[in-house]
């Protein structure tokens, strides 16, 4: 069985936020990184397949600048055998459509069985990557999984649904899945299996030698939300608080009109 696991890294979520220079992202030179956190439950899926099945190989692929290269050695600790890095220093750039563009284009001729992603990323959330790469190349996708079982062949799964109802599907293989928080605890890689990632193949691909595709959605524009007053704290008795109250409530009204 050949699995694929798809990897972002994102800015960790307690770092201090800016907007770059050319106002369309965030400034990258002072943040903290680390592994998205729902591809972190697609890693664990992807070796927990691999135990299961015995006879299984695990590639890691991300795509960004040197510095995800971290990230791929993460999930490779985690229990992945080898790594593809695609180098791109304005993978940030590039709107979904485009990096499922890049990610259809190397698995295309690889075919792998399952390919886990993870369901958003943390810092754009679009939710759209693992659904787009699975279109592109014809196969089964089940988004938002919470639940994951391989039996005779078949995926079934449990995907989450609005109004935390859950749905049951099963799907023959080739599949693309995307994880949601809670499928599993992913692992803490050992110091061992972080030693043993260093040796592990890592092929780097240069984004300029593959095909590029056209973006669909371009970013104008990235600021801060605005900062609005603080809270009106009214004290009385309750008579005059609704008083008070309602004399607030014309005003704003006012305003507004």
């Amino acid at each position: 069985m050949k699995i694929l696991v798809c990897v972002k890294q994102v800015p960790d979520m307690e770092s201090k936020f800016a907007v770059n220079s050319a106002g369309t992202w965030i400034d990258s030179s002072d943040l903290a990184w680390r592994m998205n956190e729902y591809d972190e439950y697609a890693v664990e899926q992807a070796v927990r397949l691999k135990e299961q099945v015995g006879e299984a190989d695990i590639t890691i692929l991300s795509i960004g600048p040197d510095r995800v290269v971290e990230t791929i050695k993460k999930a490779l600790a985690m229990g992945g055998d080898r790594g593809i890095h695609v180098k791109d220093e304005l993978s940030h750039d590039k709107d979904p459509f485009q990096i499922a563009a890049i990610i259809a284009g190397l698995a295309r001729e690889q075919n792998f069985d399952v390919l886990f992603f993870g369901m958003q990323s943390q810092d754009r959330g679009s939710a759209q990557v693992g659904v787009l790469v699975g279109d592109m190349l014809k196969m089964a996708v089940v988004t938002t999984v919470v639940e994951f079982a391989f039996e005779d062949g078949r995926i079934t799964v449990k995907r989450e649904l609005e109004g935390g109802k859950r749905a049951k599907v099963r799907l023959g293989l080739p599949a693309a899945v995307t994880c949601q928080l809670g499928l599993n605890t992913p692992r803490y890689p050992t110091l061992p299996n972080i030693m043993k990632a260093k040796k592990k193949e890592l092929t780097v691909v240069e984004v300029a030698t593959l095909e590029p595709a056209e973006a669909l959605v371009r970013t104008r524009a990235l600021y801060p939300p605005s900062k609005k007053g603080g809270g009106l704290v009214l004290e009385g008795d309750t008579a005059e608080l609704a008083d008070k109250l309602v004399g607030i409530l014309k005003e704003k009204t006012t305003v507004l009109k």
